[in-house]
């Protein structure tokens, strides 16, 4: 009995809440290993308030306990046998919007079956809760996370779709909107019509004092369509009068006062009952911006990590099955305290985007050149080995250049020289360049371009077919399977955007869509092509078809290679050829080294940098081939990628 948690009086009436002892015994087991935590984290941030709010907080947990579904419950079990599921190398990630995949949450479970085969085992359904109507960035203005929106189905078809999931050995991933709900959602309502509890849930202001205050040193997320993070109501006001509401991305998008412990037991609350009908990642939206803090950016704070461990603590007991993923997309010394460091260690999210690799992929494949890569890799602190990175070639976003000016400056490039030159390259301006992108939210005042397209036109797929060069189609599709490669080989969760795996180009009929057409990053959003992915089966050899073969191929090895489980690091060993990236991965079984030439010229090594790290003898996992290292020297084809093991480790 968690005595140092509870009064005898509480644990006595938790105690009564059960009819079965042996349920009652798992309850208190869990409350016992991750109450102190809760109970800790709660304390920090909510100091003389947090007892109370714990008390609150078990009765939602009682009640998500009981109600949580058998079948549920003993994936609750085998979880807790397997704590490193999310790390393992049979995990394959699989991300995608319900509309543009299958149309509606039954239309997902109609192709679960092409999922399975290709090797997916995380499936993200991009926000499908209900938004506002009209403009809604993307979903991720909630308006209920209660219900589905309305054209994708039902709570009851997203609980049949995550156990049929769950049957094939898919998890389901949801996105979570931590920062900010639609102003059309019942508690922003209430706070316009002057309800004092909802009120506090926002951050309100009668006069631009505090709003200018925190201005001086907020940055701007959407510059172009929406400048500033305030925004003028006229319900916002004390009395119904006019005021100012804090909306760091949109007008509609109101922040939420996670200072006020209610808006953590709504959370709790939100989390759980999803969990319950079978979500099992959450992916924790603009997690970094929770909390606010007069004279700094709002972002990364302390109390964030305090926050997330809470949540995690309280969905650790009543469903170990759940696991969190942040989506903070910051520099590395922050991103690092999203998974946990000190007392937080491994105890805050169980996962991460590695935004800084995704990005090292563009540039490196721009550049080719991988100094600036090493560079950027190197500056990673170990994460905790409990966690797991999610790693990504592209995502629903755009792609802005965080290159940092120090990594740049070491290897002898200036920072914005290289940020100007990757906005070219990858916008078609730079001559010569092989892609086809469009520049999303210019800002004129740093001169930053971000970048949409979709991987195959960044990549030069789109631009080659236009050609009917037959040799530079080659080339786009070996671009696309390296990046891929790198991405699958890293250590981590390898998440695959709907569409690259058949590689589709960019969809510029966005622009016929009302909602869309301000927002270019819809251009790499395109609707699932079916009839190309029952073609790519029968007609390997085209363009699309060599990449899904190749893929496929790939995701067969690597959940075949023991070495890519995310609780060993990718180190970077420095290459004799700055075409050349070389990772290690230092398993019990043995080394596992990593080459990808990232330039279109064959590449000529020298055996001795290789014949360190394995031997005299190698294997390569994804051909197969044999390499003797005694010979002079390895040569890499173009784009080529190696996986390679000391021979007598797989004899």
């Amino acid at each position: 009995m968690p005595d140092i948690l509870l009064t005898p009086k509480l644990a006595e009436r938790l105690r009564l809440a059960f009819d079965d002892d042996r349920d009652a015994e798992t309850f208190f087991l869990r409350l016992e290993r991750y109450g102190p935590e809760l109970l800790d984290s709660l304390r920090e941030v909510y100091l003389e308030r947090a007892d109370g709010l714990l008390e609150r907080l078990l009765e939602i947990m009682l009640q998500a306990y009981h109600t949580r579904p058998a079948d549920l419950k003993r994936l609750d079990e085998a979880r807790l046998l397997s704590p490193d599921w999310l790390q393992s190398s049979r995990m394959v990630g699989y991300v995608a919007y319900t509309d543009r995949f299958a149309g509606t949450l039954c239309g997902v479970q109609d192709h679960v079956d092409y999922l399975e085969g290709l090797g997916v085992t995380y499936l993200h359904l991009m926000p499908l809760l209900r938004p506002r109507e009209g403009e809604n960035d993307g979903g991720y203005a909630v308006a209920d996370y209660r219900s589905v929106r309305p054209d994708l189905g039902s709570m009851d078809d997203l609980s049949g779709l995550a156990r049929d999931l769950r049957g094939r050995g898919i998890s389901l991933v949801l996105d979570l909107v931590l920062n900010h709900v639609a102003r059309e959602h019942e508690w922003a309502e209430r706070a316009r019509a002057g309800e004092d509890q909802y009120r506090d849930y926002f951050h309100f202001f009668s006069d631009r004092g505090l709003p200018d205050a925190y201005e001086a040193t907020l940055p701007e997320v959407f510059p172009d369509f929406a400048p500033g993070n305030f925004t003028w109501d006229e319900h916002a006001g004390e009395g119904g009068s006019g005021g100012w509401v804090w909306t760091t991305f949109n007008t509609y998008q109101w922040d939420l006062n996670w200072g006020n412990p209610d808006v953590l037991t709504e959370f709790v609350d939100i989390i759980l009952n999803l969990a319950n009908r079978g979500v099992e990642v959450f992916r924790l939206d603009a997690i970094a911006f929770i909390w606010k803090r007069l004279g700094t950016s709002s972002q990364n704070q302390p109390e964030v990590h305090h926050l997330t461990r809470a949540l995690r603590a309280a969905a650790r007991i009543v469903a170990p099955a759940v696991a969190f993923k942040a989506e903070a997309i910051v520099a590395p010394g922050d991103l690092i305290h999203y998974l946990g460091t000190g007392t937080h260690h491994g105890r805050v999210s169980d996962m991460a985007y590695h935004n800084s690799l995704m990005v090292q992929l563009w540039s490196t494949l721009a550049s080719r050149d991988t100094r600036l890569m090493e560079q950027a890799l190197r500056a990673f602190p170990p994460k905790p080995t409990n966690t797991t990175w999610g790693l990504y070639v592209r995502c629903h976003d755009d792609i802005g250049w965080a290159i940092s000016d120090a990594d740049a400056a070491r290897v002898g490039i200036g920072g914005p020289a290289h940020r100007h030159f990757l906005s070219d390259f990858y916008s078609g301006e730079f001559m010569g360049a092989f892609a086809r992108g469009l520049v999303f939210q210019f800002n004129p005042v740093t001169g930053d371009r971000r970048i949409s397209g979709s991987a195959a036109s960044l990549a030069g797929l789109e631009t080659a077919l236009e050609s009917g060069d037959e040799t530079l189609i080659s080339l786009a599709v070996e671009r696309l399977l390296l990046l891929h490669t790198v991405i699958l080989g890293f250590g981590g969760i390898p998440l695959l955007y709907m569409g690259d795996e058949l590689a589709l180009t960019n969809d510029y009929s966005y622009a016929d869509t009302p909602e869309h057409a301000a927002d270019n990053r819809w251009v790499h959003r395109p609707r699932m092509d079916w009839a190309l992915a029952e073609d790519v089966q029968a007609h390997p050899d085209t363009p699309a078809g060599r990449v899904n073969a190749g893929l496929r191929h790939r995701i067969a090895v690597r959940k075949g290679l023991p070495h890519l489980h995310a609780s060993i690091e990718s180190h970077v060993i420095a290459s004799p050829d700055p075409r050349v990236l070389m990772l290690r991965r230092d398993h019990p079984l043995g080394t596992l080294l990593e080459l990808y030439n990232f330039s279109e010229e064959r590449v000529v090594l020298p055996a001795y940098s290789l014949r360190g790290h394995l031997g005299e003898d190698a294997r390569d996992a994804l051909s197969g081939s044999a390499f003797h290292l005694t010979r002079p020297t390895l040569t890499l084809d173009p784009y080529r990628a190696l996986w390679l093991t000391a021979a007598e480790v797989n004899t």
